[in-house]
């Protein structure tokens, strides 16, 4: 196992992706801070703010070390309690200024559990999530094709296993709502063994420009309204509220000590919440809660079903 070669490609991928979106945007540039923590460790975070085509987003890197393993950490692996941990990554998440463009999520990472005269025990997570306000059959569709591309190197049967993880995990159970149209999500992942594990986290980590970057092409020069504004916005509270309920990865940062502002990147600028609202029948924001955002077979792998 090589915790090196990891950290590197993460700093890299951090690098990459923030070029690649300051590219789209063309207004701003990310700004950058190194924070340490006194626990052990630190990050990068790096913060777009207030740009031409995003209108907040954050892509962070972090490498932490602790003496005991946090709650959220060993709920799935009880054993591990009391041992040190070692908990690296890049996470992002990118709120475009444009209500027809889709926000987006990404993460890969690597934990350590360590104990003194034993081997580390260690796993990977990830994978890539859209939020799209409105709905684009044309963007789920190249989103989840790239993410089938990025699994089909390692076997057939990971892509629709991860798609459903995802599918799974980013749903709103007091809402009864996904919160998006998923995309990959993975973790407690080393049966491949170290190296298989970590290429498959390169080809995660690399393909999110190439799922991202052709969505937002399309879609950040489309006029807007204000109304269209307005439901972006009251969307927006449905991604707050699952990053600070539902969400492991802000659970384990807030429980670790982490940089706050760093966990808390992720949540939009601007955000609206209106008491028992519904989009009026036969809208498109309608047909986004009533059609657009429930899990399907985008690629239309199954016999029988199709994408539309």
């Amino acid at each position: 196992m090589d915790a090196e070669a990891v950290e590197a490609y993460l700093t890299s991928l951090q690098d990459q992706i923030c070029q690649g979106l300051e590219a789209i945007d063309g207004g701003t540039a990310f700004a950058t801070e190194s924070w340490d923590r006194p626990e052990g460790g630190g990050g990068i975070s790096r913060v777009l703010a207030e740009g031409d085509v995003i209108e907040k987003g954050g892509v962070n890197f972090s490498h932490v070390v602790g003496a005991g393993m946090p709650a959220s950490a060993t709920q799935h692996r009880p054993e591990l309690a009391g041992r040190s941990f070692r908990a690296m990554g890049v996470s992002l998440v990118i709120h475009p200024r444009n209500p027809h463009a889709p926000t987006s999520h990404a993460n890969v990472r690597m934990f350590m559990a360590e104990k003194p005269g034993e081997e580390p025990v260690w796993w990977m997570g990830g994978g890539f999530d859209l939020t799209p306000y409105y709905g684009y059959e044309e963007d789920a569709v190249h989103w989840h094709s790239t993410a089938k591309a990025a699994c089909d190197p390692f076997g057939e049967d990971v892509y629709p296993r991860l798609k459903k993880w995802c599918d799974d995990y980013f749903y709103l159970p007091h809402r009864q709502e996904p919160r998006g149209v998923g995309g990959l999500f993975y973790d407690d992942l080393n049966e491949w063994g170290f190296e298989k594990t970590f290429s498959f986290m390169r080809s995660v980590g690399d393909g999110f420009l190439k799922a991202y970057v052709p969505i937002l092409e399309r879609r950040i020069n489309i006029p807007w309204t204000e109304d269209q504004r307005q439901w972006q916005l009251y969307r927006r509270g449905r991604y707050v509220e699952f990053n600070l309920v539902h969400d492991r990865g802000t659970l384990f940062g807030l429980q670790t000590n982490g940089r706050t502002e760093a966990i808390l990147m992720s949540l939009p600028p601007l955000v609206r919440w209106e008491y028992g609202h519904t989009p009026d029948e036969g809208t498109p924001e309608a047909a986004l809660m009533a059609d657009f955002l429930r899990p399907r077979d985008w690629l239309g792998l199954d016999a029988g079903v199709t994408a539309t």
